[in-house]
């Protein structure tokens, strides 16, 4: 792909597609300022609530994007473009986003350009951070967040195509609804990780489901905690408090050697010599140990993103709009948010 890198492009990017509202400003491919507001009300509900989510964003929007730019230490009349999240997510979360970035963008004369936020999460590896590497092309990733779990082949910047995906529940869905059913508040997936730092993960085992090929499938997972703990509550009421830390730790393993094993056969089958991880789940302490121990044994080069840049952020939406800006790719007819939208259509 031919781009003009510049820079001296800024770019604002919006993101505001669940429950965290972050507006981040980058220089060409340097994070200026990366600031987020997480909604923490949905802690009450276990889980996120959409309505609540929008108007939060509401308050939020503006009073977050004022302190990015001003902390960016430039004027908004020097931004080049705004990039936001177009889909997919929350649609009442998403349309906040939107009508303020093309709000925004008509009144300053710049171009605003709508970002895929499973893409956004891809690019986020390609940020220019001291503590970061850029993948070399191609390259497998896996994207791992609350709401996806995708194997994408990825063979040029904004060239990807998904060869595997989850059938149902994903990956940090799986997580949540597991930690609600031990009584763990929202969101439960870093508590989970937390807990099974001091557990046998070893000490339960738990539904590893199969599908076909490169897709996954966590619903059985759930069930079969279910079943398990309720089955024990029966002859101990306090079985779940007093072996918290081994549920945890079987659980994360159970998820995390149901995304290797599929890594693995990809990774085999496609031959790639690149591996990267992406999402808000790759912030996970189990899985990227096991990320590192199969790229070990397979031989290839692992990417792995900063903690930063794993869970839902501006400025992974602003690098994503910033490589579209300099590759001249517009995308004027499909600005409306979008709660599905499938990743490379």
């Amino acid at each position: 792909m031919n781009l003009m890198l510049n820079d001296n492009i800024y770019i604002l990017g919006i993101e505001t597609s669940c429950d965290d509202t972050s507006v981040s400003v980058i220089r060409g491919r340097k994070v200026l300022t990366n600031i987020t507001s997480s909604q923490k009300i949905h802690a009450l509900w276990g889980g996120v609530v959409p309505e609540l989510a929008s108007r939060a964003h509401h308050q939020n929007i503006v009073p977050v994007t004022d302190a990015a730019i001003n902390q960016a230490g430039i004027h908004k009349s020097q931004l080049s473009a705004i990039a936001y999240t177009r889909g997919p997510g929350l649609l009442g979360s998403l349309i906040v986003g939107a009508t303020f970035a093309r709000a925004m963008g008509l009144g300053l004369g710049i171009p605003v350009i709508p970002v895929h936020h499973m893409e956004a999460h891809i690019m986020a590896h390609f940020i220019e951070d001291t503590d970061m590497q850029p993948p070399e092309f191609p390259f497998l990733c896996l994207t791992v967040s609350g709401g996806h779990t995708q194997l994408v082949w990825v063979t040029d910047f904004m060239e990807m195509n998904v060869i595997g995906q989850t059938t149902d529940d994903a990956a940090g869905e799986a997580f949540d609804k597991v930690a609600k059913i031990l009584g763990l508040p929202y969101p439960g997936g870093p508590i989970i990780d937390a807990l099974a730092a001091e557990g046998n993960p070893n000490a339960f085992h738990f539904a590893r489901p199969e599908v076909p090929g490169f897709d996954f499938s966590f619903s059985g997972l759930k069930t079969s905690v279910l079943y398990t703990l309720e089955k024990a509550k029966k002859s101990d009421p306090d079985f779940i408090q007093k072996h918290i830390n081994d549920i945890a730790a079987s659980v994360q393993q159970a998820i995390v050697d149901t995304l290797i094993k599929k890594v693995k056969r990809a990774v085999l089958q496609t031959g790639a010599k690149h591996l990267a991880l992406a999402g808000g789940v790759s912030a996970n302490s189990c899985l990227r140990k096991a990320m590192q121990d199969l790229s070990a044994q397979l031989d290839v080069r692992l990417y792995l993103p900063k903690m930063s840049y794993s869970t839902d952020n501006g400025a992974m939406i602003a690098i994503t709009g910033y490589y579209y800006l300099t590759a001249n790719i517009q995308r004027t007819s499909n600005l409306n948010p979008t709660a599905r939208w499938p990743l490379g259509s």
